[in-house]
């Protein structure tokens, strides 16, 4: 096999060897897994138009690639399908299916367990990949919201009857309790759910169409919220999910699914996607009930000023 060989800034040779070209062999004893972003920027030059309008398909929506077909890219992309294999081709893949292989094994890699993505780190420094991965995780998440969606969704969490129930698996706990607090600032019935699987049961008993139950989870998922979820959907409320891809089982269970891009620069899947999902629902249902919403923010600010609860 013909290995190219070439320097980095930091003195380590890399060797990117023939044949698997998605993979990066560092003389720090490091294996690196080259993305498909790197592969597509790595022959940008080399690419025709044709090609170009593919790959940019294929970095805004690697979803599309991911469960979709030759023709259903050729179609977005306005090209045929012949320059779909040949753009395959030109970044090193045996055709689509190796392609399209690679999209679904980036998809799970960003959210493997933390135990095995710690023993494949990334290169470069950590601020300038975190900066990096984080821009893509909340450019991917917000250009990928359906804005009818967004409306609907908002309009749920606004409806004057009913309860808004926000639950979430562990790791997207932080991001829920924001959500929920911020969200009862600006109405009432507003309601974390989280604890034993007595106070989980009693929060869900009773819950109808006239309630909205937003559910905050990645894979791999809280077995409770999953159950949670089916229940709440199962006796008619309205399950908002926000999660990592349409085919989540929480997608599944939901009338209204986000996704939301989770790539982390370390072992950790990121929530800022999420949580600035979370805050494009608030900012939303600000806007929906501006004067209700004043009013009961001027209420709030009054009794913390009362208590001199808070110091500027």
């Amino acid at each position: 096999m013909r290995t190219s060989c070439f320097f980095r800034d930091d003195g380590l040779i890399v060797r990117q060897t023939a044949g698997h070209s998605h993979f990066t062999f560092y003389d720090d004893g490091n294996v690196y897994y080259m993305s498909v972003s790197g592969q597509i920027d790595g022959h940008r030059a080399g690419l025709a138009p044709a090609e170009r309008k593919v790959a940019a398909i294929v970095l805004s929506d690697p979803e599309a690639v991911a469960f979709g077909t030759v023709a259903d890219l050729a179609r977005r992309a306005g090209t045929s399908g012949a320059t779909v294999v040949r753009l395959a081709a030109k970044l090193g893949y045996d055709g689509f299916p190796g392609l399209q292989g690679a999209v679904r094994e980036e998809m799970a890699r960003r959210l493997r367990p933390a135990a095995e993505r710690i023993r494949r780190p990334e290169p470069g420094h950590a601020l300038a990949r975190t900066l990096a991965v984080e821009l893509d995780n909340l450019t991917a998440t917000l250009e990928a919201v359906d804005r009818a969606d967004l409306a609907e969704a908002v309009r749920l969490l606004t409806r004057p009857k009913g309860r808004v129930l926000i639950l979430s698996g562990d790791a997207s706990h932080g991001v829920a309790l924001t959500f929920a607090t911020e969200l009862s600032m600006l109405r009432s019935g507003v309601e974390h759910v989280a604890g034993s699987p007595v106070q989980v049961a009693r929060a869900l008993a009773g819950t109808g169409p006239a309630d909205v139950v937003v559910v905050l989870d990645l894979a791999r998922y809280d077995r409770w919220v999953l159950d949670a979820a089916g229940r709440a959907a199962a006796q008619g409320a309205q399950v908002v999910a926000v999660t990592n891809d349409r085919l989540s089982p929480l997608a599944a269970a939901a009338r209204l699914a986000f996704t939301v891009a989770a790539a982390g620069a370390g072992p950790f899947d990121s929530h800022v996607g999420m949580l600035a999902l979370v805050n494009a629902l608030v900012a939303g249902v600000a806007d929906r009930r501006r004067r209700s919403a004043t009013e009961r923010l001027d209420r709030l600010e009054a009794a913390w000023t009362e208590a001199g609860a808070l110091v500027d």
